[in-house]
């Protein structure tokens, strides 16, 4: 990925939260810890494996309740750039159990930006590769919030 981001084709959230940047470096890096938060509203991460370093992989299943029943996606990528407690780049695209991508992904790019400020950690979250008007922009808001709501705990 360039560092280019065309609006249209990036999710970008920046938030403050009331916490100290270490915590909010291991709500990111953590799998358990992500996974508390991770999701949009009604969605669970019953998996989660991160090997947090750059050329690391990192694996999660999101489950969701449809009219049909319960639905898991799986996704995968790997990690770029680890820079704690302050930058984090990861590749993601959408997996089959094992791991390997399906044919019709695409891969993307995160990248989480964290300061600490005086009313606690900024961060600046890119999601290059999902358009700005998208359901995942709109899942990606609701799992801030549930960040928000996790840290305030």
């Amino acid at each position: 990925m360039t560092e280019q981001t065309d609006a249209t084709n990036a999710v970008v959230i920046e938030r403050t939260f009331d916490a100290p940047l270490s915590l909010v470096w291991r709500m990111w890096t953590d799998a358990d810890s992500f996974a508390s938060w991770y999701g949009p509203t009604g969605a669970s991460i019953p998996f989660a494996e991160f090997d947090v370093r750059v050329g690391g992989q990192r694996r999660l299943c999101m489950e969701v309740t449809t009219p049909d029943g319960p639905m898991r996606m799986w996704f995968g990528g790997e990690y770029r750039e680890v820079e704690p407690p302050n930058r984090l780049v990861y590749s993601e695209q959408i997996t089959d159990e094992n791991g390997n991508a399906s044919d019709d992904s695409h891969s993307t790019e995160v990248r989480v930006e964290l300061a600490e400020v005086a009313d606690g950690t900024r961060v600046v979250m890119t999601h290059v590769g999902i358009p700005s008007d998208s359901p995942g922009a709109m899942g990606w808001q609701m799992a801030f919030d549930k960040l928000a709501a996790t840290l305030s705990a």
